[in-house]
């Protein structure tokens, strides 16, 4: 393959040398996505390269030492085809599924530069790299990785991540440290701008992760900022999911006569999702997910995504009536206990979470709709977060289009791994019948659902209508029933106020005690209960008389719905609860202590 040197502008000027504005991308037309745009027309890829390890690449030593100690060893096809050419400084516009590795396809490019900076004795007193992420959570996760392969030359490149809740005076003292690598979303750059404490004056590096999402999340005008300020001939890198008009717009900012990769997922890829789609009422989902994760016929760590805020407590107080455990992720809660709450689930602390990714249907909101409570704007569950060893997602409330529905199911079945995706489906003729469960975004599931199965049909995918048999479930309705009652409107509203408070007290108080006792953060729990509602004992444990007559296995018809979940790795902390449970605490217990078990009495 014949490269092509660089060129020397890397921005699209217009006749006044002034960066082209980013236009607003207009609607598509189709069901399901009416506010979202369509996909740009796939450039011609390059042809794919033979690598068979990670050593081809001709890496610095000390970060081939970091790749085997992670246990990698062949590349991915995003990494065999990025790597090289981020190498030799050209631009790149990748795009490739959710889990196929594009965040290391551009991590170890940056930090071989680096290390060659380094050795030729290059010094400056500016960024050298600067990664631009939509959200905090995938600004962390991105930190943690630059963190993983630069433990052994962590002298030569530093890493700062400003998409934090750090104070605007502490990032800068960290930035006049001189940081080789800034990990920061597009608002967090802007702020140190003005102040001249980020000097991009000699930026050779920039990196858009989740391109399609840097636009969509509200940081048009924070993006032209930028553009202003990066200095001539930067390389510049884009990766994405889809390729949709925001990157386009971004491409014509950053880029100029990039390199297009475009790795189409194959077949075997595809077959690494079970897709079922369950049509039932709305009151009928409670009872099937009660059934679904009490008689566990879903074995492993699920996510749950729900249409909003209220619905992720409303599904949460429920669980708590049964005494199943379960933990809640949204954009209000502290960035800090979000951030914890997906690593306790990636350690397999907590086996559910159930998650409301609003900033999905921001686009579709109505200003009069809109809550008085502040969100944050930097926040997206089903795109960027890494979870790890997901058995199932679980679409409890359909997402809004096709496209959403790919991201969600993205978090199962990622590194070669296999994963299930149960969606439950409101149909026209049952839509409002239980008014008091029922949210508006169900009205139009069918559409959405048609939209879900054309989008997925043309990637190979087959999606299964699963339907359970509700006779023999009937015998757990008058329990879903006597659960629902309890979760009353009042109790989802003292339920959030009260998570919220709790949250913020683990965030804020305890953050210095966390760093100077980090073992103690893993027995921070966010399961606990919320207790706004009366629990009532009884419905915690399943009497044998209500199951079918062939067990559990009969509610699915014997067919084994059931995903057996991967082996993970068990809570050290959770073994050992369980281990000291109903043991005395203190070391010496009451039984085993001669002075308080002495009796002067005579017998």
């Amino acid at each position: 393959m014949t490269t092509q040197p660089p060129m020397k502008m890397k921005r699209k000027l217009n006749e006044k040398d002034v960066p082209t504005p980013i236009e607003s991308p207009e609607p598509a037309d189709g069901a399901g996505d009416q506010n979202l745009p369509q996909e740009l027309p796939i450039e011609p890829s390059v042809s794919p390269q033979t690598v068979d390890s990670f050593e081809n690449f001709g890496l610095d030593p000390r970060l081939l030492q970091a790749v085997a100690k992670e246990g990698l060893h062949k590349p991915t096809d995003v990494q065999t085809q990025a790597i090289p050419l981020a190498l030799e400084g050209r631009d790149i516009l990748a795009h490739a599924k959710t889990g196929s590795g594009k965040t290391l396809a551009f991590i170890l490019p940056i930090i071989e530069k680096i290390l060659q900076k380094k050795q030729s004795l290059q010094t400056t007193a500016s960024v050298y790299a600067l990664v631009l992420v939509p959200t905090k959570e995938l600004a962390e996760q991105i930190t943690r990785v630059f963190t993983t392969f630069t433990a052994y030359c962590t002298k030569h490149v530093r890493v700062l991540n400003l998409a934090t809740k750090a104070s605007d005076i502490v990032q800068r003292s960290l930035l006049a440290e001189h940081p080789d690598i800034v990990i920061a979303t597009p608002a967090r750059t802007c702020a140190h701008l003005p102040e001249a404490s980020l000097d991009l004056s000699a930026l050779s590096m920039l990196v858009v992760d989740e391109a399609d999402l840097v636009l969509s999340f509200g940081h048009e005008k924070d993006v032209q900022t930028l553009v202003l300020a990066l200095p001539d001939n930067v390389q510049s890198i884009l990766m994405s999911a889809t390729l949709r008009s925001e990157v386009d717009a971004l491409k014509d900012l950053f880029c100029k006569d990039p390199i297009v990769l475009h790795l189409n997922e194959t077949q075997e890829d595809n077959d690494k999702i079970n897709q079922f789609v369950v049509k039932c009422a709305e009151d009928e989902k409670f009872l099937l997910i009660y059934v679904i994760v009490k008689l566990k016929l879903i074995k492993g760590k699920i996510i749950i995504f729900v249409a909003d805020v209220d619905r992720s407590y409303r599904l949460k107080l429920f669980f708590e009536q049964f005494g199943i455990k379960s933990c809640v992720l949204n954009s209000e809660l502290p960035v800090n206990s979000r951030l914890h709450t997906v690593e306790a689930f990636n350690k397999n602390v907590y086996d559910i979470i159930i998650a409301a990714d609003e900033n999905e249907i921001v686009l579709n909101e109505r200003p009069e709709k809109k809550r008085k409570v502040s969100k944050d704007k930097e926040f997206g569950v089903s795109r960027g977060i890494d979870f790890k060893n997901v058995a199932c997602v679980l679409n409890f409330d359909l997402p809004i289009s096709s496209k959403s529905y790919t991201h969600r199911i993205g978090r199962t079945g990622r590194a070669g791994q296999t994963g299930m995706a149960l969606s439950f489906v409101i149909p026209a003729d049952k839509y409002r019948l239980n008014k008091h469960v029922t949210v508006p975004s169900t009205e139009n599931d069918e559409e959405v659902l048609a939209s879900i199965v054309k989008s997925q049909n043309k990637k190979g995918y087959e999606i299964k209508d699963y339907v359970f048999d509700m006779a023999q479930v009937d015998s757990f309705r008058y329990r879903m029933n006597d659960a629902l009652k309890a979760v009353t409107r009042v109790a989802v509203r003292e339920a959030r106020t009260r998570e919220l408070r709790n949250e913020l007290i683990n965030s804020e108080k305890l953050k210095r005690h966390f760093e100077e006792n980090p073992e103690d953060l893993y027995h921070l729990r966010h399961d606990s209960e919320l207790k706004a509602v009366r629990i009532q004992p009884h419905l915690k444990h399943v009497p044998d008389y209500l199951l079918p007559e062939g067990g559990r296995k009969a509610v699915n018809g014997g067919k084994g719905i059931g995903f057996v979940g991967l082996k993970g790795r068990t809570n050290k902390a959770r073994k050992a609860s369980r281990k000291n449970k109903g043991k005395p605490k203190g070391g010496v217990g009451k039984r085993t202590n001669p002075l308080k078990s002495f009796s002067a009495k005579r017998k």
